[in-house]
């Protein structure tokens, strides 16, 4: 088993937020690009439609099956992104990517705050598959997004929400 990438916490009564974050052999300019181009978000996470400007409105598809409406709320290129999805509903959750130089590799961390506690930790095993798709993806591979989730569900449930 690989390193755990994540972490999650407990917002409040209900909610949490998981915390992933790892460093791409990249520089920052194509992570993000990796991360907001649509043509390179559907081959390692979601297909992804709409008005891709702050403010704009966008529907994604993630390979996770989850499916959605969301809204841009930042875009400060190539260092923040931050999406609300189902806004103004039960679900609303805010996701945050946050990029930094790292000599000529690129960290990226991702926060998803708003999510469900009882099923938290399927998220956190979700997103950590998904940024290791990510560098799958840089690195030329294919997805294996079905088969990390199933083996770091565990491993997640196991976990302290902190």
């Amino acid at each position: 088993m690989s390193r755990i990438l994540g972490t999650m916490r407990r917002l409040d009564d209900t909610h949490g937020a998981v915390r992933v974050e790892d460093v791409y052999d990249t520089d920052i300019d194509d992570l993000w690009s990796a991360i907001t181009e649509p043509q390179r978000l559907a081959r390692w996470i979601a297909t992804v439609e709409g008005e891709l400007q702050v403010g704009g409105t966008v529907y994604a598809r993630f390979t996770s099956t989850w499916e959605g409406p969301g809204r841009v709320d930042v875009c400060d290129k190539p260092h923040r992104l931050l999406l609300t999805m189902q806004v103004g509903t039960d679900e609303e959750a805010v996701i945050e990517a946050v990029l930094s130089a790292e000599g000529p590799r690129t960290r990226l961390v991702v926060e998803e705050r708003g999510l469900p506690l009882e099923p938290l930790y399927k998220h956190g095993a979700g997103w950590q598959a998904h940024i290791e798709d990510l560098g799958r993806y840089l690195a030329g591979q294919g997805s294996a997004w079905q088969d990390r989730w199933s083996q770091l569900s565990p491993v997640y449930e196991a976990l302290e929400i902190t």
